[in-house]
C-alpha cells in the first residue's frame, strides 16, 4: 500500500523549516547560515513526495537494483541510488541528480538522502578551480567516473531524510546498511 503525503503537510514542513532558517540569516553562506538552511528547506519540500518510491520513478529517477556500500573504508552505505540524469550539473536545491533509498523492512524503499553531481569543466583530477558549493559546503572531488562513460565530477550528498552520525554531507552513512545479497557482485 503506497503512502501519500498531503500537499498541505509538505507545504507546512517547508514553511516550518524556512521559518527556522530566518532568524539566523546573515551575509554568511556557511552551513548554518540562513541561506543554507532555507536551501535545505527547499530540498525537503522538493523531495518530500519521493517518500513514496513510485513518485520518484514516475518523475524520472531510475533505480539501480544494487545497494551501494563503502567497499574501501567499510564506513556505511549509500543505499540504492536512483539517478535522474536530467539534473546532472544542477546546483538547484530542488533538483538533485540522485535520490538514495534503503530497504524499509516491509519490502519497500525508504528515502534517506540526496546527491548533486556536477561535471568537472576540464576533466582533470588534478585541478579544482571550478568546484561548486551548496549549503555553504564545497562539493567533494573532482572524482573519476563511477561507471564507464561517467565524466570526472564533483558530488555533494545530503542526508536529509536519515541522520548520518558522521555528518550531513559525508558520502557514506553508517546508519544505512545493505541487506545480504543486494550489493553488486
Amino acid at each position: 500500500m503506497a503512502r501519500r503525503l498531503s500537499p498541505a503537510l509538505i507545504a507546512a514542513a517547508s514553511l516550518a523549516l524556512a521559518a527556522v532558517a530566518a532568524p539566523t540569516a546573515s551575509a554568511d553562506h556557511g552551513p548554518a547560515s540562513g541561506r543554507a538552511l532555507a536551501d535545505r528547506a527547499t530540498v525537503y519540500g522538493a523531495t518530500a513526495r519521493y517518500q513514496v518510491h513510485a513518485n520518484a520513478v514516475a518523475d524520472g529517477y531510475v533505480p539501480d537494483k544494487y545497494c551501494v556500500f563503502d567497499r574501501v573504508g567499510r564506513t556505511g552505505a549509500l543505499g540504492y541510488p536512483h539517478f535522474n540524469h536530467t539534473y546532472d550539473n544542477s546546483v538547484d536545491p530542488a533538483k538533485p541528480a540522485a535520490l538514495y533509498y534503503e530497504d524499509d523492512g516491509r519490502g519497500g524503499k525508504r528515502l534517506v538522502g540526496v546527491q548533486w553531481l556536477v561535471y568537472d569543466r576540464d576533466q582533470k583530477l588534478t585541478t579544482d578551480d571550478d568546484r561548486p558549493t551548496m549549503f555553504g559546503t564545497a562539493f567533494k572531488g573532482p572524482k573519476p567516473g563511477n561507471f564507464p562513460g561517467q565524466p570526472v565530477h564533483y558530488a555533494l550528498h545530503l542526508w536529509l531524510w536519515k541522520k548520518n552520525p558522521r555528518g550531513l554531507h559525508e558520502t557514506f552513512n553508517p546508519a544505512v546498511a545493505c541487506l545480504p545479497g543486494t550489493t553488486r557482485p
